[in-house]
């Protein structure tokens, strides 16, 4: 019963505990995303108020509109693939696109009237506009930033107009495995890393409403739906139930707000369990430690009683021998009486003296006496797992002054914690495998997620990167493993670079049949025959601080690809080649 009632006391408090730990680790995630999605705001706000006093810009809008364009939209276009801005265009007080980032495209905005989207005729009355619809042309949703700009004489010639899409900061978030999006005023969500939840409401709306955002926005007319789920209150975290992609969960719920007048960000992080375990295992804790409270109180408790019955049964034994002693001692005295007084006796009758031998009984006495000594003993061995997580990007980042990068280094800092994990499940003696989980991945996005982490060491150290092949080819593997794969092989030839002049890093693709072959060469001093035919046995490295077990880890995940990692001899540097299998 008392175990019970522990049991049940602890659970009710770990529950609770785990409640507030998942809420605030919740609060925390959605304040990181909404300093990402802030940060990526700010980068293109500057964009529109930038280009509204360029004199080019100013002078084709008070130009003819037989006036060429070619000169401001080539400016454009290096300036979007510069910023990375989906598209970046110039309309005039008529509604008509005189120039164009994507004026090269079949899909060009040049020429095409824009007078009737709601972010041009704000623009034109208020000076500046911010709209998020989708894409007439593209079909592609984004935020687009307007902006007047004034002519000569102080009247309005026409609009900036910037374009930016979140794809990939959506996919960043989809990585997380954290389901996050982000709802305008109306309760219409704008961004999210479910795509099944764009455009739509966390509230039906009535008729009217929903006819005018269709119309506003270009949405498709099954658009503006509820969201699968209540969508709570925004004032403290609380837990849900949520489908995501087609299996209900139970999810921790919180949202913030943004830096965008009315925009909020909402995060729902996974329970994946934790509480149920955390109130399990205090249950199971608790109910051990009263029970072997229960079990050490009942041992001591049988000791002292044993060690009671044998005190009880020594002192009877003592008292026993000590009667007997008595009446043995009784008996020797009235024997002696009687001997002495048949003594006196017979003195007076004889003449001789006899000798008179006194015959004395002595007795022992025996005692034990026992004495027992009990001892507990019980030691808890708990496991820890260590999980050390490189910054160093981020820090050459903070160091370049480039804060908005620097962010979404940190913000894939919880991603690289699995991956690590993962690489060791062979070693592991504690739980986030799995098998790799095996899936199409398409090789340049490993490259590229894993040039982010080592770009930053390659710069400082002065490596030339080459790029060759088209790595736009999609392969058997996991990605986070792929791509500790590539930051491993990086980081191996940028140590192996330093100190040498022109230091150069080439990243190779290459096509045979149904493999793909992924090169990684260097021009450093290359691997000492004598360190080469043994280098995949683990704990060899030619590094002083080494640990030589990268090259063993690597290979071992390349070969649960279904690949073959190999050294390639070569007359300069060193060349790891990377076999994959094509999906």
């Amino acid at each position: 019963m008392i175990a019970a009632l522990a049991a049940l006391g602890a659970g009710e408090v770990a529950r609770r505990n785990a409640k507030i730990e998942l809420a605030r680790q919740t609060e925390a995630a959605a304040a990181l995303h909404a300093a990402v999605l802030r940060s990526e705001l700010e980068k293109h706000r500057s964009l529109p108020l930038a280009l509204a006093s360029d004199p080019d810009i100013a002078a084709l809008l008070s130009a003819a509109q037989t006036a060429k364009g070619d000169p401001v939209s080539l400016k454009l276009e290096t300036l979007a693939r510069q910023t990375r801005a989906a598209a970046i265009y110039i309309i005039d007080a008529n509604g008509r696109t005189r120039a164009a980032s994507n004026w090269r495209l079949p899909t060009s905005f040049v020429g095409a009237d824009y007078g009737f989207r709601p972010y041009f005729i704000n623009a034109m009355r208020q000076g500046q506009a911010e709209f998020f619809a989708l894409g007439t042309v593209s079909g592609r949703p984004g935020l687009y930033l307007a902006r007047r700009v004034d002519g000569s004489s102080g009247s309005a010639v026409g609009v900036v107009v910037v374009k930016v899409e979140f794809a990939a900061l959506e996919a960043e978030w989809r990585a997380s495995g954290e389901p996050a999006y982000v709802v305008d005023p109306g309760g219409v969500v704008l961004i999210t890393s479910v795509p099944a939840w764009r455009f739509r409401t966390t509230e039906a709306l009535d008729e009217r409403r929903r006819r005018l955002t269709l119309t506003d926005q270009t949405l498709e007319p099954e658009a503006l739906r509820p969201l699968p789920f209540a969508t709570p209150p925004n004032d403290r975290p609380r837990l849900i139930q949520a489908p995501v992609d087609g299996r209900e969960q139970r999810w921790m719920h919180a949202a913030i707000p943004t830096e965008t007048p009315g925009w909020t960000l909402h995060l729902l992080s996974p329970d994946r369990g934790s509480i149920g375990t955390a109130v399990a295992t205090a249950r199971a804790l608790a109910a051990l430690i009263v029970t072997l409270l229960a079990g050490v109180i009942v041992v001591l408790l049988r000791r002292r009683h044993q060690a009671l019955v044998r005190a009880r049964a020594e002192e009877e034994a003592r008292l026993e021998l000590e009667r007997l002693i008595d009446e043995r001692t009784h008996e020797l005295r009235n024997a002696n009486a009687a001997l002495n007084r048949q003594i006196e006796e017979r003195r007076q009758a004889e003449t001789a003296r006899e000798l008179l031998r006194d015959e004395l009984v002595q007795a022992s006495k025996l005692a034990a006496l026992g004495q027992i000594v009990a001892s507990v003993a019980h030691e808890i061995n708990q496991p820890v797992a260590a999980i050390q997580t490189q910054a160093e990007t981020a820090g050459v980042l903070l160091d370049r002054d480039d804060p908005a990068k620097a962010r979404g280094a940190l913000a894939r800092i919880s991603d690289l914690t699995q991956r690590i994990g993962a690489i060791t499940e062979g070693l592991r003696v504690f739980s986030r495998k799995s098998d790799p989980k095996l899936g199409i991945v398409r090789l340049e996005d490993a490259i590229h997620g894993a040039l982010l982490l080592t770009r930053g060491r390659l710069d400082e150290g002065g490596v030339e990167l080459i790029r060759e092949g088209d790595a736009d080819v999609t392969v058997r593997a996991d990605r986070f493993r792929l791509e500790q794969v590539i930051v491993n092989l990086v980081k191996n030839a940028s140590e192996a670079l330093e100190g040498c002049d022109r230091p150069r890093l080439t990243l190779k693709v290459s096509r045979d049949k149904d493999r793909v072959r992924l090169s990684i060469s260097d021009n450093g001093p290359g691997v000492p025959p004598a360190v080469r035919a043994q280098l995949f046995t683990p704990f060899v490295t030619t590094r002083a601080n080494g640990l030589g077990l990268g090259l063993v880890i690597c290979r071992d995940l390349i070969a649960g690809f279904g690949g073959e990692l190999d050294l390639v001899e070569e007359d300069i540097g060193a060349t790891f080649v990377a076999t994959l299998r094509i999906a």
